[in-house]
């Protein structure tokens, strides 16, 4: 990552075939998964604060992106 501080982070949310759901930073190496939503969204918190300990340098928005696959009959 460069010096310049990131305004905002987005992650892709998706539900696990194995149950809960997991979260996956564009741009960053964050990957974090949970058993709910609510959960989630602490997980991606904490991830945050681990990923830029530097409170000046964190993102100060992290965005939710849920992403859902779905088969239709043709």
């Amino acid at each position: 990552m460069n010096n310049n501080t990131v305004t905002e982070i987005v992650f892709l949310i998706e539900e696990d075939p194995e149950g809960g759901f997991t979260a996956r930073a564009l741009g960053e190496s964050i990957f974090t998964q949970a058993d709910d939503i609510a959960s989630l969204k602490e997980m991606v918190r904490d991830a945050v604060r681990c990923h830029f300990p530097q409170e000046d340098k964190r993102p100060k928005a992290i965005r939710l992106h849920f992403v859902r696959d779905e088969v239709i009959a043709s």
